[in-house]
Protein backbone atom coordinates (compact mmCIF):
# COMPACT_ATOMS: atom_id res chain seq x y z
CA UNK A 1 0.00 0.00 0.00
CA UNK A 2 1.27 3.42 -0.87
CA UNK A 3 1.42 6.37 1.00
CA UNK A 4 -1.74 7.57 -0.63
CA UNK A 5 -3.45 4.56 -0.35
CA UNK A 6 -5.96 3.61 2.67
CA UNK A 7 -7.48 1.38 4.39
CA UNK A 8 -11.11 2.28 5.80
CA UNK A 9 -13.04 0.68 8.34
CA UNK A 10 -16.59 1.36 9.60
CA UNK A 11 -17.33 0.48 13.64
CA UNK A 12 -21.03 0.51 14.44
CA UNK A 13 -21.41 1.72 17.54
CA UNK A 14 -24.76 2.25 18.23
CA UNK A 15 -28.44 1.08 16.93
CA UNK A 16 -31.87 2.61 16.85
CA UNK A 17 -35.02 0.37 15.75
CA UNK A 18 -37.26 2.58 13.15
CA UNK A 19 -39.95 2.76 10.71
CA UNK A 20 -39.06 3.58 7.19
CA UNK A 21 -41.86 6.64 7.22
CA UNK A 22 -39.09 8.30 9.68
CA UNK A 23 -36.75 7.82 7.65
CA UNK A 24 -38.03 10.04 4.42
CA UNK A 25 -38.97 13.30 4.06
CA UNK A 26 -42.76 12.79 3.31
CA UNK A 27 -43.28 9.92 5.23
CA UNK A 28 -44.54 5.99 4.67
CA UNK A 29 -42.64 4.36 2.02
CA UNK A 30 -44.51 1.45 2.18
CA UNK A 31 -44.11 1.80 6.28
CA UNK A 32 -41.72 -1.17 8.03
CA UNK A 33 -39.30 -1.94 10.13
CA UNK A 34 -36.06 -0.05 8.82
CA UNK A 35 -33.43 0.18 11.54
CA UNK A 36 -30.66 2.63 11.92
CA UNK A 37 -27.12 1.90 12.69
CA UNK A 38 -24.04 4.60 14.19
CA UNK A 39 -20.82 4.02 12.72
CA UNK A 40 -17.98 6.07 13.03
CA UNK A 41 -14.66 5.55 10.38
CA UNK A 42 -10.98 4.45 10.46
CA UNK A 43 -9.18 5.98 7.49
CA UNK A 44 -5.17 4.75 8.21
CA UNK A 45 -2.35 3.36 6.18
CA UNK A 46 1.30 3.05 7.39
CA UNK A 47 2.04 6.89 8.38
CA UNK A 48 -1.41 7.85 8.82
CA UNK A 49 -4.45 7.03 11.40
CA UNK A 50 -7.77 9.79 10.73
CA UNK A 51 -11.17 8.99 12.79
CA UNK A 52 -13.92 10.26 10.84
CA UNK A 53 -16.72 11.36 13.59
CA UNK A 54 -16.83 10.44 17.44
CA UNK A 55 -20.21 9.03 17.85
CA UNK A 56 -21.56 9.79 21.39
CA UNK A 57 -21.59 8.00 24.54
CA UNK A 58 -23.95 6.51 27.31
CA UNK A 59 -25.44 9.54 28.56
CA UNK A 60 -26.11 11.01 25.62
CA UNK A 61 -27.49 7.66 24.40
CA UNK A 62 -29.87 7.63 27.37
CA UNK A 63 -30.82 11.46 26.91
CA UNK A 64 -31.63 10.70 23.12
CA UNK A 65 -32.96 7.03 23.49
CA UNK A 66 -30.49 5.35 21.52
CA UNK A 67 -28.72 1.82 22.45
CA UNK A 68 -25.10 1.96 21.89
CA UNK A 69 -23.91 -2.02 21.11
CA UNK A 70 -20.53 -1.46 21.41
CA UNK A 71 -18.42 1.92 22.82
CA UNK A 72 -16.89 3.66 20.16
CA UNK A 73 -13.34 3.20 22.47
CA UNK A 74 -13.51 -0.69 21.52
CA UNK A 75 -13.90 -0.77 18.51
CA UNK A 76 -10.74 1.61 18.52
CA UNK A 77 -9.24 -1.02 20.99
CA UNK A 78 -10.19 -4.09 18.45
CA UNK A 79 -8.22 -2.11 15.34
CA UNK A 80 -5.43 -2.01 17.49
CA UNK A 81 -5.89 2.08 18.25
CA UNK A 82 -4.85 4.25 21.20
CA UNK A 83 -7.22 7.37 21.43
CA UNK A 84 -4.67 9.34 23.48
CA UNK A 85 -2.25 9.15 20.01
CA UNK A 86 -4.53 9.76 17.10
CA UNK A 87 -3.44 13.58 15.77
CA UNK A 88 -5.95 14.65 13.46
CA UNK A 89 -10.36 13.76 13.74
CA UNK A 90 -12.44 14.87 10.84
CA UNK A 91 -15.57 15.87 11.41
CA UNK A 92 -18.44 15.83 9.00
CA UNK A 93 -20.83 17.50 10.99
CA UNK A 94 -21.70 18.44 14.69
CA UNK A 95 -24.70 16.93 15.01
CA UNK A 96 -24.94 15.09 18.65
CA UNK A 97 -24.14 11.42 17.05
CA UNK A 98 -21.18 12.63 15.24
CA UNK A 99 -19.21 14.80 17.72
CA UNK A 100 -19.63 13.64 21.33
CA UNK A 101 -17.05 10.82 23.31
CA UNK A 102 -15.57 14.08 24.44
CA UNK A 103 -13.03 12.60 26.44
CA UNK A 104 -11.72 10.79 23.63
CA UNK A 105 -8.69 11.97 21.50
CA UNK A 106 -7.57 14.62 24.04
CA UNK A 107 -4.33 15.07 21.67
CA UNK A 108 -6.15 15.37 18.46
CA UNK A 109 -6.71 18.50 15.71
CA UNK A 110 -10.25 18.20 14.85
CA UNK A 111 -10.52 19.31 11.15
CA UNK A 112 -14.59 21.03 10.55
CA UNK A 113 -15.94 22.93 7.73
CA UNK A 114 -15.75 26.45 8.91
CA UNK A 115 -19.88 26.78 7.58
CA UNK A 116 -20.33 24.33 10.27
CA UNK A 117 -19.14 26.04 13.48
CA UNK A 118 -20.54 29.14 12.22
CA UNK A 119 -24.20 27.48 11.49
CA UNK A 120 -24.22 26.13 14.99
CA UNK A 121 -23.16 28.88 16.66
CA UNK A 122 -25.67 31.26 14.73
CA UNK A 123 -29.11 32.52 14.84
CA UNK A 124 -30.26 29.10 12.76
CA UNK A 125 -29.81 27.85 16.66
CA UNK A 126 -33.04 29.95 18.03
CA UNK A 127 -35.23 27.45 16.22
CA UNK A 128 -36.09 24.01 17.62
CA UNK A 129 -36.64 22.45 14.62
CA UNK A 130 -32.96 23.61 13.40
CA UNK A 131 -31.10 23.03 16.94
CA UNK A 132 -32.63 19.87 17.88
CA UNK A 133 -29.72 17.49 16.25
CA UNK A 134 -26.93 19.42 17.99
CA UNK A 135 -26.14 19.12 21.50
CA UNK A 136 -24.34 21.99 23.09
CA UNK A 137 -22.38 20.72 25.17
CA UNK A 138 -20.63 19.26 21.36
CA UNK A 139 -20.57 22.53 20.53
CA UNK A 140 -19.28 24.06 23.54
CA UNK A 141 -15.83 21.34 23.67
CA UNK A 142 -15.39 22.74 20.07
CA UNK A 143 -15.29 26.50 20.82
CA UNK A 144 -12.83 25.27 23.95
CA UNK A 145 -10.80 23.54 20.90
CA UNK A 146 -11.10 26.46 18.98
CA UNK A 147 -9.45 28.40 21.36
CA UNK A 148 -7.02 26.21 22.73
CA UNK A 149 -5.50 25.61 18.88
CA UNK A 150 -6.70 22.46 18.00
CA UNK A 151 -9.16 23.57 16.03
CA UNK A 152 -8.67 23.30 11.89
CA UNK A 153 -11.37 25.47 9.43
CA UNK A 154 -11.13 23.35 6.41
CA UNK A 155 -12.71 25.18 2.52
CA UNK A 156 -15.28 23.72 0.63
CA UNK A 157 -13.46 21.66 -1.47
CA UNK A 158 -9.69 20.30 0.56
CA UNK A 159 -6.88 18.32 0.83
CA UNK A 160 -6.22 16.51 4.15
CA UNK A 161 -3.72 14.23 3.13
CA UNK A 162 -2.55 12.90 -0.27
CA UNK A 163 -4.94 10.41 -1.15
CA UNK A 164 -7.99 12.23 1.42
CA UNK A 165 -10.12 15.09 -0.01
CA UNK A 166 -12.79 16.83 2.21
CA UNK A 167 -15.87 18.45 0.25
CA UNK A 168 -18.49 20.44 1.89
CA UNK A 169 -21.88 19.37 0.72
CA UNK A 170 -24.75 20.89 3.58
CA UNK A 171 -28.35 19.91 3.24
CA UNK A 172 -28.64 17.94 6.22
CA UNK A 173 -27.00 20.87 8.35
CA UNK A 174 -25.09 23.59 7.03
CA UNK A 175 -21.75 22.53 6.75
CA UNK A 176 -21.80 19.41 6.39
CA UNK A 177 -18.37 17.64 4.65
CA UNK A 178 -18.14 14.44 3.09
CA UNK A 179 -14.55 12.56 2.33
CA UNK A 180 -13.42 11.17 -0.70
CA UNK A 181 -10.17 8.35 0.16
CA UNK A 182 -7.92 6.40 -2.36
CA UNK A 183 -7.82 2.97 -1.70
CA UNK A 184 -6.61 -0.21 -3.54
CA UNK A 185 -10.17 -0.66 -5.24
CA UNK A 186 -10.67 2.81 -6.25
CA UNK A 187 -11.81 6.33 -5.10
CA UNK A 188 -14.36 5.56 -1.95
CA UNK A 189 -16.93 8.26 -0.51
CA UNK A 190 -17.50 8.38 3.06
CA UNK A 191 -20.74 10.30 2.44
CA UNK A 192 -21.71 10.48 6.29
CA UNK A 193 -24.92 12.01 6.09
CA UNK A 194 -25.01 13.67 2.76
CA UNK A 195 -27.18 10.08 2.60
CA UNK A 196 -28.24 7.97 5.20
CA UNK A 197 -28.94 4.93 3.61
CA UNK A 198 -28.45 3.93 -0.24
CA UNK A 199 -32.32 4.23 -0.64
CA UNK A 200 -31.70 7.98 -0.35
CA UNK A 201 -29.44 7.95 -3.28
CA UNK A 202 -30.90 5.29 -5.37
CA UNK A 203 -34.40 6.64 -4.87
CA UNK A 204 -33.55 10.11 -4.91
CA UNK A 205 -35.89 10.47 -1.43
CA UNK A 206 -34.72 13.35 1.40
CA UNK A 207 -33.83 12.35 4.74
CA UNK A 208 -36.77 14.76 6.98
CA UNK A 209 -33.71 16.21 9.01
CA UNK A 210 -32.52 18.71 6.55
CA UNK A 211 -31.77 22.42 6.72
CA UNK A 212 -31.40 23.05 2.41
CA UNK A 213 -32.85 20.75 0.78
CA UNK A 214 -31.76 22.14 -2.87
CA UNK A 215 -28.34 21.57 -1.55
CA UNK A 216 -29.39 17.83 -0.24
CA UNK A 217 -30.14 16.94 -3.17
CA UNK A 218 -27.14 18.68 -5.30
CA UNK A 219 -25.09 16.66 -2.55
CA UNK A 220 -26.89 13.15 -3.90
CA UNK A 221 -25.43 14.36 -7.05
CA UNK A 222 -21.88 15.22 -5.74
CA UNK A 223 -21.27 11.92 -4.33
CA UNK A 224 -21.70 10.03 -7.11
CA UNK A 225 -19.43 12.54 -8.99
CA UNK A 226 -16.55 11.44 -6.47
CA UNK A 227 -16.69 8.02 -6.17
CA UNK A 228 -15.48 5.72 -8.76
CA UNK A 229 -19.24 3.72 -8.67
CA UNK A 230 -21.97 3.59 -6.97
CA UNK A 231 -20.45 0.92 -5.16
CA UNK A 232 -17.38 3.15 -4.10
CA UNK A 233 -19.72 5.04 -1.92
CA UNK A 234 -21.06 4.55 1.92
CA UNK A 235 -23.78 6.19 3.38
CA UNK A 236 -24.18 6.81 6.42
CA UNK A 237 -26.52 5.12 8.73
CA UNK A 238 -27.69 2.20 6.36
CA UNK A 239 -27.02 -1.11 8.57
CA UNK A 240 -26.61 -3.06 4.59
CA UNK A 241 -23.07 -1.54 5.42
CA UNK A 242 -21.92 -4.62 7.28
CA UNK A 243 -23.68 -7.19 5.30
CA UNK A 244 -22.45 -5.80 2.21
CA UNK A 245 -18.55 -5.53 3.04
CA UNK A 246 -16.37 -8.07 4.51
CA UNK A 247 -15.77 -8.12 8.37
CA UNK A 248 -12.23 -6.66 9.44
CA UNK A 249 -11.77 -9.94 11.53
CA UNK A 250 -13.66 -13.31 12.18
CA UNK A 251 -15.35 -11.79 14.82
CA UNK A 252 -15.82 -8.44 13.98
CA UNK A 253 -18.88 -9.34 12.13
CA UNK A 254 -21.96 -7.22 12.32
CA UNK A 255 -19.47 -4.70 14.17
CA UNK A 256 -16.43 -3.35 12.25
CA UNK A 257 -15.89 -4.19 8.32
CA UNK A 258 -13.51 -3.26 5.79
CA UNK A 259 -14.34 -0.69 3.37
CA UNK A 260 -11.50 -0.42 0.93
CA UNK A 261 -12.10 -4.49 0.02
CA UNK A 262 -14.83 -5.35 -2.55
CA UNK A 263 -18.40 -5.92 -1.30
CA UNK A 264 -18.89 -9.25 -1.01
CA UNK A 265 -22.96 -8.57 -0.91
CA UNK A 266 -23.22 -6.15 -3.73
CA UNK A 267 -26.32 -3.98 -3.09
CA UNK A 268 -29.04 -4.12 -5.82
Amino acid sequence: MSSDTYEIYAIKYAQHERRTRENFLGGDIHDGPMAMDYFIWVIRNALHTIIVDTGFDQAMADKRKRRIVRPVEEGLAKLGIAPTEVKDVVLTHLHYDHAGNHHLFPNARFHVQERELAFCTGRCMCHPEINHPYAVEDVKVMIDRLFSGRLSFREPEDVLLPGITLHRVGGHSDGLQILRVSTERGWVVLASDAAHYFANLVLRLAYPVVFNLRDMFEGYKRVRELADSEAHVIPGHDPKVLSIYPPAYADSDGWIARLDLPPVNPHD
